[in-house]
């Protein structure tokens, strides 16, 4: 049975989700949750996408995305394909990294800005790997919670952090005081 078609809305975000084959890990220790973020800065750089948020799990990702032109699932497949090749090589591995394709519901309003935004910051905490968000060091609530931390070029923090008043520092406040 052929997969059904993917409905792509240019200029709206998207939650992603995809993860290990057989639920494996898909980031064994620290340099290869480097290589995936490594891969996400070169491929935005050809291929514009932002993200609003983002967590790197032990067998699983949530990616909080946009893309600017280029599709959806070609932005993704890219990402996917070249993180599976760095992962079998330096593993000695073949066949699939992951279990399936990945997961995307598109986000509607601000509302769901905010709920996936922060559902993907506590999920270190839901997972009992940490007792608190910025503990995590995969993901991209410690830039919200730092005043000197200067996230990658990918992650556009104002996508959030427009939908609170104040200045810059106030409005990374107000969102983080949002987070248990």
């Amino acid at each position: 049975m052929p997969y059904k078609k993917r409905i792509y809305i240019p200029e709206r975000f998207y939650h992603i989700v995809s993860r290990g084959n057989r639920r494996d890990p898909l980031f064994r220790n620290a340099s290869d949750f480097q290589a995936f973020l490594h891969i996400l800065q070169q491929l935005q750089e050809k291929y514009p996408f932002e993200m609003a948020s983002y967590c790197l799990m032990n067998n699983h990702y949530h990616l909080q995305l946009r893309t600017k032109e280029t599709p959806l699932s070609k932005v993704m497949a890219l990402i996917n394909k070249r993180y599976a090749n760095y992962y079998n090589t330096k593993y000695r591995l073949t066949g699939h990294v992951y279990e399936k394709r990945f997961y995307d519901k598109v986000i509607k309003d601000k509302e769901g800005m905010l709920e996936v935004s922060r559902y993907i910051h506590l999920n270190p905490v839901e997972a009992r790997m940490v007792q608190q968000p910025e503990n995590y060091p995969w993901s991209s609530y410690q830039f919200y919670k730092s005043e000197s931390l200067k996230g990658p070029p990918f992650l556009n923090m104002s996508s959030i952090l427009d939908y609170y008043e104040g200045t810059f520092e106030e409005k990374k406040r107000k969102y983080c005081s949002s987070i248990p």
